[in-house]
């Protein structure tokens, strides 16, 4: 990679310079940035939620082909139902079982499945939650309110801006039967980050 030296002939502007002429540039193209604004802030409150997560969950309980499908490839299972775009190019589902119990987190900084999930809480984006949750699950998750039985193994999956993860709850006995649009109404945000069960309303 060519650079250019440091000399007097090819001098650093000191960084008041370099902000001031970032803004000038920002500054002429107003009306652009506006819109995009505008675009972003519409897409993450009436497009990214966690009620699409909710849907793709209950999806899968009714329908076992969509769930082998949403397992062995989550970005395009997630996409069939509408929910993709940025942060959600490639979405891997962990299924809950059993024995096995997953939980979410971003050690770095706060990344989630955008289009299913929605923005992060704040207690995601914690620093406590993001240092804990790898070195003492079951005691941040007990904190938490939930409690999973000491027989189930616990899985901690670190989501980087590359992987996104969500979690398939297990589907309640109680709830065998029910319709697709009830199924979803019971499924939570925390539920798929793996930090709450799920709770028949």
């Amino acid at each position: 990679m060519n650079t250019l030296p440091l000399s007097a002939e090819h001098p650093i502007a000191p960084i008041d310079i370099r902000a001031y002429a970032l803004n000038a540039a920002l500054a002429a193209q107003e009306p652009l940035v506006k819109r995009f604004i505008a675009f972003f802030t519409k897409t993450a409150e009436q497009e990214w939620s966690p009620e699409n997560g909710a849907k793709v969950v209950a999806r899968a309980w009714v329908d076992p082909i969509y769930r082998a499908s949403l397992l062995k490839d989550g970005t395009a299972a997630c996409a069939k139902l509408g929910y993709a775009g940025p942060q959600g190019e490639y979405i891997v589902v962990l299924e809950n079982t059993l024995s096995t119990h997953n939980v979410i987190v971003c050690t770095l900084c706060s990344c989630t499945a955008w289009p299913v999930l929605g923005l992060p809480p704040d207690w995601y984006k914690s620093f406590e939650y993001r240092a804990r949750v790898v070195r003492e699950s079951r005691t941040v998750l007990r904190e938490m309110g939930f409690e999973p039985p000491s027989e189930v193994e616990i899985r901690v999956w670190d989501t980087t801006a590359e992987t996104r993860y969500i979690v398939l709850p297990l589907q309640p006995i109680e709830t065998y039967g029910w319709s697709e649009k009830e199924l979803a109404t019971i499924v939570s945000r925390e539920a798929m980050i793996g930090v709450a069960p799920i709770v028949i309303k």
